[in-house]
């Protein structure tokens, strides 16, 4: 069962197995907590990364990772394939929300989410409340080119990051330089995609799992990472060649741990046989093992391999859920407040329509209880945007798609967006996602905004929607993305019990053929620019 309890068991269960080995290694279990423990039914589901970004506030992320930290180790896991420091560049790509923003300053300050999983020395590793952080996807996943990717119906995700080495230096590979020399970074994760350099003549494209410059001479010895590399999902299995050449190509090219979750056995038949060969040395593997071990010293865990459950009470606690709707607060961007709009006054009947205005799913988008999330209210527990409302005005009427009679409101709240995805599932160009607000969304704020006098608009969605045309409808304009599971955070706002004080960590496009769009780009015009956001008073 999807309990904390059960998770504890069950890694437990695993450890026992580990230790009952001929050299009794402990196991190091990882798992993807990257808005809170997001597989964990019960846990405290935080906002997305562009959420947080848009916070500006780096003490406010440390606090939400240190929760975050807290509720993984407590059910077993100590280690999180966390935080994403990539560096989003085009809103197309569905993974814009892992991102912190589009400057690599923002995405550096934000990585105090490091020091919340992990502590700020070794000795903290050990601790009941801190795991092992992992940097991800090393390094250009946020800046492919859109159109390049070979995945599936992907169509920039896993692509191609066709780049110069200035570029790369100050966009991409930045933010893993503050990762590894400010914040000790204890695992890097190479990404699905490829670089391609465009000032080296004949360059082509090389997937980042097979790219020993960057793994081994950049990452490693350069920039002086002593952590260890984990490959990301079967990410091996997309380099050239049959499964021996796979192995041995990113074996040496420098990761040093391998996600094969359905080819383990075979992996290590492979790697002993390409060892054997002479064609992968032992220096590779002690290399690779000795970086393995540090961290699981570290982290205690020959000492303690079980798992410390001292704070599995407080999963999903009053504490945790309050630093989460205080993220979701500080998250909300204010684009628009014509003639003093917002704050609401609890007093105001207040019209609300739009399903994402009570849909938990489609507040915490993907990844979240399962890889792709999902509409509806049955996956987790957590409160709604309009729950949130209700909770601080007494006149409500609820309208999913507008069409209740809205004769005596006061204000009508539109909440427009997106339903769940993760990855390249939620690229733009395929799998039926773009960045067009939906014609159920248009037409809500069409019949809102057009018949009750003063108007709201929240998007909740990943990322920047395309609302040229709908923007003079609206009197109030608040981009909430994807706020987790504390929609009461949405009302607070709203009603003025915090003030508005979120900046955009993203450029956004006056329409899709606007992108990529960036801040300091030439001819720079976006609809709102990186760094906008209207502010209110209590």
């Amino acid at each position: 069962p999807n309990t904390p309890r059960a998770w504890a068991d069950m890694v437990d269960g695993y450890q026992s197995h580990a230790l009952a080995t001929r050299l009794h290694i402990p196991l190091l279990y990882g798992i993807d907590s990257v808005h809170g423990d997001n597989n964990l039914v019960g846990a405290t589901v935080f906002p997305h990364d562009i959420g947080l970004g848009a916070t500006r506030d780096p003490a406010l992320v440390r606090e939400v990772e240190h929760v975050t930290a807290t509720e993984t180790r407590a059910t077993g896991p100590q280690w999180v394939f966390a935080p994403c420091v990539c560096v989003t560049r085009d809103e197309r790509w569905g993974r814009t929300y892992e991102s912190f923003g589009e400057d690599p300053a923002l995405v550096s300050a934000m990585e105090t989410a490091i020091d919340g999983f992990q502590g700020t020395s070794p000795e903290e590793l050990a601790r009941p409340d801190h795991v092992l952080a992992t940097a991800k996807h090393y390094a250009g996943d946020g800046d492919t080119t859109y159109g390049t990717s070979t995945t599936g119906t992907y169509t920039i995700d896993q692509g191609v990051t066709v780049t110069d080495w200035p570029h790369f230096r100050r966009v991409d590979l930045a933010p893993y330089v503050t990762a590894v020399r400010q914040h000790h970074i204890g695992s890097v994760m190479p990404s699905f995609s490829s670089v391609q350099w465009t000032d080296r003549p004949g360059s082509t494209p090389v997937k980042m799992s097979a790219n020993r410059e960057l793994i081994t001479s950049v990452l490693k010895q350069k920039i002086g990472f002593g952590g260890f590399v984990i490959s990301d999902w079967e990410a091996i299995h997309q380099l050239p060649g049959d499964y021996a050449t796979q192995v041995r190509t990113a074996v040496n090219a420098g990761i040093d741990m391998f996600m094969e979750p359905y080819s383990a056995a075979q992996f290590e038949q492979t790697l002993l046989a390409e060892v054997n060969a002479g064609r992968v040395s032992t220096a590779r593997i002690d290399d690779a093992v000795s970086r393995i071990l540090k961290a699981k010293f570290e982290l205690g865990l020959f000492e303690h391999p079980y798992t410390d459950r001292t704070n599995l009470g407080a999963v999903g606690s009053p504490a945790h859920r309050a630093v989460a709707r205080q993220a979701v607060a500080e998250s909300q961007v204010l684009l628009k407040n014509s003639g003093g709009a917002l704050p609401l006054k609890p007093s105001q009947h207040i019209y609300v329509a739009g399903v994402n205005a009570d849909d938990l799913g489609n507040q915490a988008g993907g990844w979240t209880v399962t890889w792709q999330g999902q509409s509806g209210n049955g996956a987790f527990p957590g409160t709604t945007i309009l729950q949130g409302i209700r909770a601080q005005a007494a006149n409500v009427t609820y309208s999913p798609d507008a069409s209740a009679p809205m004769a005596g409101a006061d204000v009508g709240i539109v909440v427009i967006g997106e339903t769940p995805y993760a990855e390249g599932m939620g690229d733009v160009g395929n799998n039926g996602h773009t960045l067009e607000i939906s014609a159920a969304d248009r037409a809500a704020i069409d019949r809102v905004c057009g018949t009750i006098r003063t108007c709201v608009v929240l998007d909740v969605a990943g990322r920047p929607q395309i609302v040229t045309d709908e923007l003079s409808k609206m009197d109030a304009f608040v981009m909430s993305w994807l706020p987790g599971g504390e929609g009461a955070g949405v009302a607070d706002v709203l009603f003025g019990r915090t003030p508005f004080g979120g900046k955009l960590p993203v450029s956004w496009p006056r329409s899709a053929a606007q992108e990529p769009v960036n801040v300091g780009d030439p001819g720079y015009d976006p609809l709102f620019p990186y760094g906008y956001g209207l502010t209110t008073r209590r």
